[in-house]
């Protein structure tokens, strides 16, 4: 089977299905004879210990146990023992992984993994109900409507946030900052995500946000850049990839390759020869000098951290914000039968200097923390033009205008990225001079 890359922060997406379209592997390909690891012998200890508990969970349990979920809980806890991001897909939740590569599903809007027994909210998506509401990353859920999420696993609090459209659910929430829980109400709604949304901040400054990658999320750019510059040459680009969880990885690689034109964008490294992947810029590249900033934070996850990584290991943009959440594994879809499936954590990613994002992050060049601007007031200076008898300048007097702070209050992080773009443009030409 093909390898179709993807690497998303494949806690699940609520909105809902679980993830993108996560790579597929061929399994039962054998890797090479050099590469085969000796086979060790089986625990016999443990496996005799499963069996004793068992065997007490079908005589001694309150109540009668069927024998195919007790089965089925252990193939769950097999996974989440791995790590937070590999679970056991059963029909519904394998089904619903097919949703997001067109970009188009029902739920929340919310990217989210476990942590210490809760949902952890990764980022929620632009536009949707969660977003709306405010949900923010790094925001705990405790409780779906009146049910307490310690002791369940992430699919169960998947299922329980689906729903009709229009129905109504309340979530419990814990934030940093905030004293006490609090709760959000939300309605369900269609998600349509929009990859790619654009608009110039000043002339000849754009802003490019990805809010997600799909599959046509580097051609959506490529659109956006052109349309940015018909009336003038673009002097400089913020690419926006704040609380982007992540997506299909091959789109990531062709945002990379719309500004390198020439080397590494990002490299895999697994136990199997399939998980051993690097992609490369081309040469077809059509914006190779633009001025750019990149903006981050700890949404940014994933297929995000690999366009932010590869972007400063190649010195082609300046890093701006806060560190990003730090997810540099791949994940694997390998189905079971014909309706069932196992999410697997299959490798390890990897920016073109070798280094691994896993549970660190991508560091920002610049640490610009999310703030406000105010206005400190002053008392009115008296200035040479207020003095009696003061000479006139002798030439056209020009109404100088302050430049207006409407972006420094709505986003401060965004204000200061296209502050550095227009000095980035003022350097570059003082040195053509």
């Amino acid at each position: 089977m093909k390898l179709i890359a993807n690497l998303k922060q494949t806690s699940l997406m609520f909105a809902l299905s679980t993830s993108l379209a996560l790579p597929v592997l061929g399994w039962g390909a054998e890797p090479d004879a050099e590469q085969q690891e000796p086979v060790a012998a089986l625990p016999l200890e443990e496996l005799r210990m499963f069996a004793e508990v068992y065997g007490r969970i079908k005589d001694a349990y309150v109540e009668p146990v069927d024998d195919r979920e007790l089965l089925q809980d252990a193939i769950r806890g097999m996974l989440a023992g791995l790590d937070p991001h590999s679970s056991y897909l059963e029909p519904e939740a394998f089904d619903s992984l097919q949703v997001h590569t067109s970009g188009e599903f029902g739920g929340l809007g919310i990217e989210v993994g476990m942590e210490d027994g809760f949902v952890r909210v990764i980022a929620p998506i632009d536009d949707t109900p969660a977003q709306r509401a405010g949900i923010k990353a790094g925001d705990l859920i405790i409780k779906i409507d009146d049910m307490p999420m310690q002791g369940l696993g992430l699919n169960e609090a998947v299922e329980m946030m689906r729903g009709e459209i229009g129905s109504e659910i309340r979530l419990t929430i814990v934030r940093d900052g905030v004293e006490k829980p609090f709760e959000v109400k939300l309605v369900r709604d269609a998600i349509k995500v929009v990859s790619v949304k654009h608009k110039l901040l000043e002339p000849g400054y754009g802003y490019l946000r990805i809010t997600q990658f799909q599959l046509n999320t580097a051609a959506d750019l490529r659109k956006a850049l052109a349309g940015m510059g018909e009336e003038q040459p673009l002097k400089g680009l913020v690419l926006d990839l704040r609380n982007n969880p992540g997506g299909v990885l091959q789109a990531a690689v062709d945002v990379v390759d719309t500004f390198i034109d020439e080397g590494l964008v990002v490299y895999t490294e697994g136990r199997l020869p399939s998980s051993q992947l690097k992609f490369s810029a081309t040469s077809e590249t059509p914006a190779p000098t633009l001025p750019l900033v990149v903006l981050i934070n700890g949404g940014s996850a994933s297929a995000s951290e690999i366009v932010a990584g590869a972007l400063q290991d190649h010195h082609r943009a300046v890093l701006m914000g806060t560190n990003s959440f730090g997810k540099g594994s791949v994940q694997t879809v390998l189905p079971l039968g014909s309706d069932r499936g196992l999410k697997l954590t299959t490798a390890r990613y990897f920016t073109p200097k070798g280094r691994s994002i896993q549970a660190q992050g991508i560091q920002p060049d610049l640490m610009v923390e999310e703030g406000r601007l105010t206005e400190v007031v002053h008392d009115d200076f008296i200035k040479e033009r207020d003095l009696a008898g003061h000479l006139e300048n002798g030439g056209v007097m020009e109404q100088v205008k302050n430049g207006d702070n409407g972006l420094a209050e709505r986003d401060f992080q965004l204000y200061q990225a296209l502050n550095l773009l227009k000095a980035l443009n003022i350097v570059s030409s003082g040195n053509q001079d």
